[in-house]
Parts: structure tokens; sequence; C-alpha cells
């Protein structure tokens, strides 16, 4: 056995000696790596990513995948060579969101100063949570929020950016809790009576999943009927309060949502405002996918009523093309609620005796401690872009919707599922064996295949990606997003004619 001695010599050699194929120390070859894996994302994820005429994806089965990239970590590092080989292959392999054959999701596009500012994000490596170490973000952070929160409509307020627009929906769910229940905080679910939130069955899973994880339960979920257009119906909402309250819950929070996932439908927040205004009733707006239209002076009547609102989730990573994650919670108070309801004081990092005005150490707002900067990418953007240029972006994407829809009505076997008021497009594309025969009474169940066989096909040859569902009685539909800034009416036109091509012989 050594003694204390050799073992305090041997770690002096350890410390002292160069650590196996690191870069430690070496600012020139950390340079030159980098300078190389640079250069591979702009040939790779940049140039090649966002051209038509290369693959949205290059498919494989898991365990092939597995085999290729060689997933698995050893003892012993790896040259140079091989880490940029590396690098490419993760790239090759990978779908490619900055496509503009990229439907699949309410992401997509690249935007050369919003990615600008995730690499800067990147490098600096620190988190949003006191000014001592993220002072220009701090400040970047709120002049952010403060424009954002002026185009909802409000003069002031407060905000923070989230990690997803779940989350954002989750704290609004605990901020109107609280606000009612002050004592939740300390006492939990022992100080709470039963309680009732109300969105309509359109709405995203979030609310149901923020219910359930802030303890309130599935069960406090109150579903609100939508008419035919996804829309919530108002008049039942009043009904659900009701009812609600005669079982002996208390309402707290209606969850209006402006943009949903498939539709695209839009609340209408005047109405559910003036049932909140009635029952005293926090109002939320997910406006995750929808928030961007108010950059739109053509199309932001979509969100008329939604300066009524006591909280929005905003995502510019969607129809802004901002990039993940960028997500917003932007509230009306302006008594705090946020760091009321989530700060707890950590003597080491909030101290209240600093040098500099410690209001601006916003990180006791959330339940986060480490927090990455998400409002740079934003905000270079708009810098570069200007609002005009943002309102363009979102007013074009709107006119290509426009001639998608009329494309589809003038192409046999394309049928609109609805005429669409946002830029979700949904259809079914009948193949030529169920044309003339929607009488059948197995066409429902055929039609209802052919979506599911047609995903398959596209994402082999690697040609487009577009998601599909079903939606309610009605059989799987394809949801294209028309949102990625560099789309031109070729790429429509590719859409349709892809989908007949394979499925010319279903």
């Amino acid at each position: 056995m050594k003694n204390g001695s050799t073992l305090f010599a041997d770690f002096t050699l350890m410390a002292d000696s160069k650590p196996l194929r690191t870069l430690d120390g070496d600012p020139v070859a950390v340079e030159a790596l980098l300078r190389d894996v640079f250069g591979i994302v702009v040939d790779e994820a940049i140039r090649k990513g966002t051209n038509a005429s290369e693959k949205v994806c290059e498919w494989k089965e898991p365990e092939e995948l597995k085999q290729l990239l060689d997933l698995e970590l050893q003892s012993q590092g790896e040259s140079r060579e091989r880490i940029l080989e590396r690098c490419r292959a993760v790239i090759h392999y990978s779908v490619k969101t900055g496509h503009p054959r990229f439907f699949n999701q309410l992401f997509s596009g690249l935007d050369p100063h919003a990615l600008a500012g995730r690499i800067i994000t990147e490098s600096l490596n620190t988190s949003q949570y006191t000014y001592e170490i993220a002072p220009v973000f701090v400040l970047m952070e709120e002049e952010v929020l403060k424009k954002l929160r002026a185009l909802v409509g409000w003069n002031t307020g407060d905000g923070v950016f989230c990690p997803g627009g779940s989350i954002s929906n989750m704290y609004a769910i605990n901020l109107a809790r609280f606000q009612r229940y002050p004592d939740c905080k300390q006492r939990g679910l022992r100080a709470l009576p039963p309680l009732a939130l109300f969105t309509s069955k359109e709405c995203h899973y979030s609310i149901t999943k923020g219910a359930a994880f802030l303890g309130l339960g599935t069960d406090s979920v109150r579903v609100v009927k939508a008419d035919e257009r996804g829309k919530m119906i108002p008049e039942d909402l009043e009904r659900q309060i009701s009812l609600a309250e005669a079982e002996g819950s208390v309402p707290f929070l209606v969850s209006a949502t402006s943009g949903t996932t498939v539709l695209g439908a839009f609340d209408p927040l005047d109405a559910i405002a003036d049932v909140c205004q009635r029952h005293g009733l926090w109002l939320h707006v997910d406006a995750a996918w929808g928030g961007s239209v108010l950059l739109s002076r053509t199309h932001r009547h979509l969100l008329d009523g939604i300066q009524r609102a006591d909280s929005v989730a905003w995502n510019p990573h969607k129809l802004l093309a901002a990039g993940l994650q960028c997500s917003a919670l932007l509230l009306r108070d302006t008594s705090n609620l946020l760091k009321r309801c989530h700060g707890s004081q950590a003597s080491y990092l909030f101290q209240q005796d600093k040098f500099y005005n410690v209001a601006l150490d916003t990180g006791d707002k959330v339940v986060q401690c480490g927090r990455r900067v998400d409002c740079l990418k934003l905000w270079l953007m708009w810098k570069a872009q200007g609002g005009q240029g943002l309102e363009w972006r979102i007013d074009q994407a709107f006119a290509l919707t426009r001639y998608l829809v009329e494309e589809i009505k003038k192409r046999e076997g394309f049928e609109l599922v609805m005429e669409p008021e946002f830029v979700n497009v949904c259809f079914w594309f009948v193949p030529p064996s169920l044309r003339g025969k929607k009488e059948s009474p197995d066409y429902s169940q055929r039609l209802s295949q052919v979506a599911p066989v047609l995903k398959e096909r596209m994402v082999k040859k690697g040609t487009m990606m577009i998601g599909y569902q079903p939606h309610g009685t009605r059989a799987n539909f394809f949801r294209m997003v028309v949102a990625n800034p560099i789309l031109v009416q070729a790429d429509i036109d590719f859409l349709l004619g892809e989908l007949e091509r394979l499925g010319q012989d279903l």
C-alpha cells in the first residue's frame, strides 16, 4: 500500500502531465479544431441542410444507426480526424429541420442571425440568474420581454424565458394558484380546496401534464367543448364553471389557445375574457404557436382580446424561426408575483448586500437554478430584420398558405379538412383506388391507412417530412405547416407532386 507522500507525488505528476487527447492549454489546437468543426457545420448543416436538392433526412433503422455512429463511450480518447468524422456523421444522419421541405413540426427554418446568437450563447456558457455573471443578458432579456409585452398590449408587467411552452403553461397554472392561495407555497396541497381549471379539448397536452405535475391531478382539468373549427365555445365554458362549482370545486384558471396544434384555431379571447371577468378567474393564453401573429398588422386580429389576459405563453422559436428554444412567459402582473411564488432566497447566490441593484438578479423568479440564455437569438434576429422584416415573414407565411389551399382545390385526389385561418393546412390525399368511393362502408378505414404509408415512403426516400394524425372521428390526414421563412411556391408544388408520386399505386 502506498503511503501518503507517495500518493501526493502521484497526484502531483498527474497535475503536471497533459491529459490524453485533450486540448486543454493549447489555444492553437483549440482554434484549429473549432474552425474545422464550424466548417463542417456550414457545409453540412447549413449549406446542404437548407438546399432543396439535398435530402431532408437519411433514414436508418435504429440498430444500423447505432452501428454507424459507434455510440459506445470508451476509456481512450480519439484523434482529431476521427472526432471531425464523427461531427460530420452526426449531422449527416440527423433530420435537417432548416430544409425547405421539412414540414413536420411547428418549428422549421434556420435564421442566420438567430443561429449566430445561439453560437455566441453556447460559447459564453453563462447562466441567466444574476447580473454579476450575465450582465448583458439580464438587461437584454428584460428589453426583449418588454417588447413582447407591448405587442400583447401591456405597458407594464413581468415575464421570463422558459425552457419550452409546456413549462410556460405550467408556470401560469402555478402562478394563478399561488395568487389565490399564497399559503400553498409553504403548506402545499393541505392549503387548497379542490380546484378546477378549464381549457378546450383542442388545448396542448401540457395543460393536463401541468395539472398532474403540480399536484392538482388531471381530474382538475375541465374540458370545454370546441366548435367544428376547433375554437373554445364560451357558452360551454360558463356551463363547465357552474358544474364545477356545483360539485364543490373552486374554479381558478381558464387556459385559452391562440393557434391550436393541429387545426391552428384561435379561441375567441374577448368572449372568454368576459367569462373570466364575471367569475374572477385567471385568464392564461397559450399563444406558443400563434403569438407571433401579433407582429402582423394584417392578421393580428386573430388574437383580439389577448391584452385582457393575465398571462401569455409565446414561442418565437416556432413561427419566427428563432431556434430552439425560445419560449417566453409574459405577465400583466406588476406585484413581483413570479419571485414571490418561486423565490427561495438562496444566500449563496442572491445576496442582498451586493454592490449593485439586486433587483437585477432575476434567477429567483423561476424554479430552475441554472438557466440558459434564450434572449440573444431573438434579439439579434430582431435587430437584423427589424419589426418590419419579421412582419413580412408572418405575412408571407399566410400568403403561401393561401397558395397551397388554392392548389389543393385544383388537384384531383386532394381534399381539405377545413378552410384554414392560420398556417396549418389540414388535408387528405385520396389515392386513385379510393376516389369516388366515399360512400363505401370501409372508406374511412382505408383512407386512414394512406397517410402512414406515404409518411414512411417520404421519410425513407428522404424527400420531405410532413406530419399526420387522426382528429376526433376524422381519418388520418396530413397537417402541413407553412412556417419556414425560405419557403417558395416551388416547395409547395413539390409537396403536392411528391404525394401524388408516392401514392400513385395506392
